[in-house]
């Protein structure tokens, strides 16, 4: 029995905007849902078919959550892997793997897996603790600058830090982390890879990302990426491998660097729909959240080219504003041909908080690249 006009359902562990957008698909297909999100607010309650207010981190909510399911996927890598393992044992479909989910929620395991498979990336140290740390760096172990990366919990440019005095490593948390080398950078570019259950996969054209100079978050994605097509290609076949060497199942966003000298180097990865796929929502032939879909249910996988050119703009909450959320001058940008807004729900705003993207589509990517700035400095996220 498939899962079309059925009572067979898939489970998403997390209900936020990226739920919520996997949640257009299931919708359009009619195919039976079920979220489970710590907050009694989140994005993708309204979407479900049944919704779970529990703790992702909690062995027994996260395996009773489940048992109840007969495909189990994520849109956060921080859930409970143990039960996972558990429920895959007991015959529940969990996508990706609880292996897979184990190794890359870890920064410092996920590093050491690209080492293990010869995956290009940047030359780091590990630590057990900041003492560790501060002790390397007074022995001349470590040299200034690097990036300081925590162990875990590293999100929307949390949990990243450059280092470039002792007075900036006095900052940094406590806990497990890796210093890594400060590499010379000339763009980070990025790959959406989509492996079936069967094991067909394809892969998105490289996107190209601008981040905040001081958030650390991805302000624009540009698709396609502005880089020569021997470039591409190297992505491409990078992307691959560590697809390759995962063995998962659904999507994979790959983060690359493309050093000063051409190299690409892997950054890091995320096994779920990514901030940097949301432009193929209209772009794209099939969107990610779609080829996810697709992917879980071992269907053929769609065309992942370019329909038109896009560049995507996230709307994050404005500095100084915290409280209920009003959208200023959404009027405005609403009258600029090519743009589409993505509001997530969310009704608490606060400085740098996700609260929704703008794809602006155009023949030409310069052309969609200006009117994304212009959007971006038309429309703000402030509290009433």
């Amino acid at each position: 029995m498939g899962f079309f006009s059925t009572t067979k359902s898939i489970g998403i562990l997390g209900g936020g905007q990226l739920g919520k957008m996997l949640l257009t698909t299931t919708r359009q297909w009619d195919i039976h849902t079920q979220v489970m999100d710590p907050s009694k607010e989140a994005p993708s309650r309204i979407g479900c078919n049944r919704f779970v207010q529990g703790d992702l981190m909690d062995y027994q909510q996260v395996y009773d959550f489940g048992k109840e399911v007969n495909i189990l996927t994520i849109e956060i890598e921080n859930v409970n892997t143990d039960a996972l393992a558990a429920l895959e044992k007991e015959g529940v479909q969990v996508y990706p793997q609880a292996t897979v989910i184990k190794t890359i929620q870890n920064k410092c395991r996920q590093k050491e897996f690209y080492l293990q498979n010869n995956i290009p990336t940047a030359p780091f140290q590990l630590f057990q603790s900041k003492d560790a740390l501060k002790d390397a760096v007074a022995r001349g172990l470590v040299s200034f600058p690097f990036v300081w990366k925590s162990e875990s919990m590293g999100y929307d440019g949390y949990g990243v830090k450059i280092i470039r005095s002792n007075q900036d490593l006095e900052t940094v948390n406590e806990g497990s982390c890796m210093a890594e080398d400060l590499v010379a950078i000339d763009k980070e570019i990025g790959v959406i890879v989509c492996r079936s259950v069967s094991g067909e996969t394809v892969s998105y054209p490289s996107v190209e990302m601008e981040f905040h100079p001081t958030a650390n978050q991805v302000e624009y994605v540009l698709s396609p990426a502005r880089i020569p097509s021997r470039i591409e290609q190297n992505a491409q076949e990078v992307a691959r491998k560590v697809s390759e060497a995962y063995q998962h199942v659904g999507l994979l966003a790959v983060e690359l660097f493309l050093t000063k000298e051409g190299e690409i180097w892997v950054n890091e990865v995320a096994p779920r729909p990514h901030n940097s796929g949301h432009y193929s929502i209209e772009s794209s032939y099939t969107s990610q959240f779609e080829q996810h879909i697709r992917a879980l249910l071992d269907l053929p996988l769609g065309n992942t080219e370019n329909k038109v050119s896009g560049v995507m703009v996230n709307l994050v909450g404005a500095a100084g504003h915290q409280g209920p959320v009003h959208y200023k001058n959404m009027e405005h940008i609403l009258a600029i041909e090519g743009v589409c807004p993505h509001i997530y729900g969310k009704k608490e705003t606060r400085p740098f908080r996700k609260m929704g993207h703008i794809t602006i589509v155009n023949k030409s990517l310069e052309t969609a690249r200006q009117i994304a700035e212009q959007v971006k400095e038309t429309i703000e996220v402030i509290s009433k």
